[in-house]
């Protein structure tokens, strides 16, 4: 039987065009997600976030079944979950 701690997301290694890459919480990467997407002209936005009505149900439903968001043409955003050792 796996084990439950493979499957929890409290930390995620974030990349983005041109930056270094960061390490957020899951609350943190949230909020991020959120303001990315507020950015981005609705339509141009996946089709199957169309269904909801928030930023953050939005966001929410990207960390549960993806890990990339295209911003625009050459610009993306990367999420991965990481497990950090004390």
């Amino acid at each position: 039987m796996p084990d439950s701690l493979m499957y929890q997301q409290d930390n995620f290694v974030v990349l983005e065009t041109n930056q270094p890459e960061q390490f957020l919480t899951s609350s943190e990467l949230l909020e991020k997600l959120k303001t990315v997407l507020q950015k981005i002209n609705s339509q141009d936005l996946p089709p199957d976030l169309h269904k909801f009505d928030s930023a953050e149900a939005q966001a929410q439903y990207l960390i549960d079944t993806s890990c990339e968001l295209d911003i625009s043409p050459g610009e993306y955003l990367q999420w991965y979950a990481v497990r950090m050792e004390k």
